[in-house]
């Protein structure tokens, strides 16, 4: 009786931990999943998160909500997801900056991305491009630059905002071309874009999304984009590296859960992710967005994010940017 009446104490126990274990299981199952874009709604990005929300709602057969956690140019958000419990519940959809390039601009970043963050998967990336006003005589990157050596008071190049990657792609090209180039700051793409095709600047860094239109009119002239492959938007247009000079710069979606989440929750995830970056119609949806599907592995989009990391640092050193905090 003294050895029986333990074992059964054990197994009733046990039994009570289990149940415990599966109501625990169950009430999380039941909680919605949390996708924080750190961003503001309305853009490409926001409208990205709530299709892949749509999608991981479907496949995990559990609600899915987007939260715009706003602020910091995106550092709030980001933060917030660091402080999550890593079970699976709290998700970061972001494009590259906070990921990769915020640890080379900012002196104090109140979190790690390599450390205190969980690769999911890569959902899609988008190129650049280096467009020039009509009233310029250039009609590819090596007029671009004689004329630049020619007209040294002139060579300005515009970019959506001081800090952001097309300004940095506007320090990576003058390095590799041996110029000097002399950034000015706009409030966006679109008001860059309006003194571009006024003549008022003579070149323009920016997104190819925000390009084709304008370039198809024959208002601006695009002279590269900066992805290994020529765009799908602009077929005609040659990248940077057929051009001559050794560049290529995408920016990425991507989407993160904090550092810790099993193994076994990441994978469920990331299948989820890649389903639905893989399924057709969101593929089309994703190009209408500007943007070309990937869907990658954990691994490669881990390795993804480092190289990402390392390709910036020089250009945002180069740029002797010092943001305000």
């Amino acid at each position: 009786m003294n050895i029986r009446r333990p074992l059964g104490l054990v197994l009733a126990a046990a039994a009570a931990v289990a149940l415990v274990s599966s109501s625990v299981r169950a009430q999380l199952a039941e909680q919605p999943v949390r996708i924080v874009f750190p961003f503001a709604p309305g853009g490409s990005g926001d409208a990205l998160a709530r299709l892949m929300a749509e999608r991981i709602r479907i496949a995990l057969n559990r609600p899915v909500i987007v939260e715009n956690r706003t602020g910091a140019a995106g550092r709030i958000g980001v933060q917030a997801v660091k402080a999550a419990a890593p079970d699976g519940s709290t998700l970061l959809l972001t494009p590259i900056a906070p990921m990769a390039v915020y640890q080379h601009v900012y002196k104090s970043l109140p979190y790690d991305p390599i450390a205190d963050f969980q690769p999911l998967s890569q959902l899609g990336t988008f190129d650049f491009g280096v467009a020039v006003t009509p009233q310029l005589p250039a009609r590819s990157l090596k007029e671009l630059v004689d004329w630049t050596k020619s007209n040294p008071a002139q060579a300005n190049y515009g970019s959506p905002a001081a800090g952001a990657l097309p300004h940095f792609l506007g320090v990576m090209f003058a390095r590799a071309a041996g110029i000097d180039l002399r950034h000015v700051t706009y409030r966006g793409s679109a008001a860059a874009l309006a003194d571009l095709v006024a003549g008022q600047i003579p070149i323009v860094f920016t997104t190819v999304s925000d390009l084709v239109e304008l370039n198809k009119a024959g208002r601006i002239r695009v002279l590269a984009t900066s992805d290994r492959k020529r765009s799908p938007s602009l077929p005609e247009v040659p990248t940077f590296r057929e051009s001559g000079y050794d560049l290529q710069a995408t920016g990425w979606y991507g989407m993160f859960a904090p550092a810790g989440t099993p193994g076994d929750v990441v994978e469920r995830l990331n299948k989820a992710i890649v389903a639905a970056v893989h399924a057709p119609d969101v593929r089309e949806r994703l190009s209408a967005l500007g943007l070309q599907p990937t869907g990658t592995s954990v691994a490669d989009f881990a390795t993804i994010q480092k190289a990402d990391s390392e390709l910036w640092a020089p250009a945002v050193k180069a740029s002797g940017f010092t943001p305000e905090q």
